[in-house]
């Protein structure tokens, strides 16, 4: 469904366990900086009637998650720790071809967007399946189906603004250094991506 080449190396929910305190923080951080994403996409695109339409709700669900996030380390008597930098994302940032059309450069945003869904979406599963503690399994079971949805959003409104063809294509080409970009980077357990 989600197309990634390469899976999440096995060894990535035992570190996370390891440091909880830590994966909950990176993972707020994700769903603040998610929020800000469809915050500045509608302030680019407002003339995207389709786009606004669909990010607005989007906005407040990713808000949501942001508030789950912290109070489920209240509940586990742990607190929000400094944001750090997401070595992931600001590789996918690189890979963005600079585009002479405000069209091209909503579908490059629209596809980093749906790519950091898409991983986000598959380490969930993973913790979902594979954490030693029932709670959080639950926990991220949840947010695994949200991301799903996201990413399969941020695809369609792509499709919808550039065509299928074109998108599927450089979508291809995202997928493909993703992969390449998820060999490279160290495996960490403090980090969603």
């Amino acid at each position: 469904m989600l197309g990634l080449k390469l899976p999440t190396d096995p060894r990535w929910v035992n570190l996370a366990e390891k440091s909880l305190e830590e994966i909950l923080t990176d993972h707020a951080y994700c769903e603040q900086k998610a929020t800000t994403t469809c915050i500045s996409l509608i302030q680019a695109y407002p003339d995207r009637i389709k786009l606004v339409k669909e990010l607005a709700p989007i906005v407040t669900e990713e808000w949501g998650h942001f508030r789950l996030v912290i109070q489920e380390l209240e509940k586990r008597g742990l607190t929000l720790g400094r944001q750090r930098k997401d070595e992931y994302v600001n590789a996918l940032l690189t890979f963005m071809k600079k585009t002479e059309t405000k069209n091209d450069r909503l579908m490059e945003r629209l596809l980093v967007s749906a790519l950091i869904e898409a991983r986000s979406c598959e380490r969930f599963r993973v913790l979902s399946l594979n954490i030693a503690d029932d709670d959080l399994k639950e926990f991220y079971h949840k947010f695994m189906v949200a991301e799903a949805a996201h990413y399969r959003l941020f695809i369609d409104l792509a499709e919808e603004y550039s065509g299928k063809e074109k998108v599927q294509a450089r979508w291809k080409e995202y997928l493909e250094y993703e992969a390449q970009l998820m060999q490279e980077l160290e495996v960490r357990g403090d980090r969603v991506h």
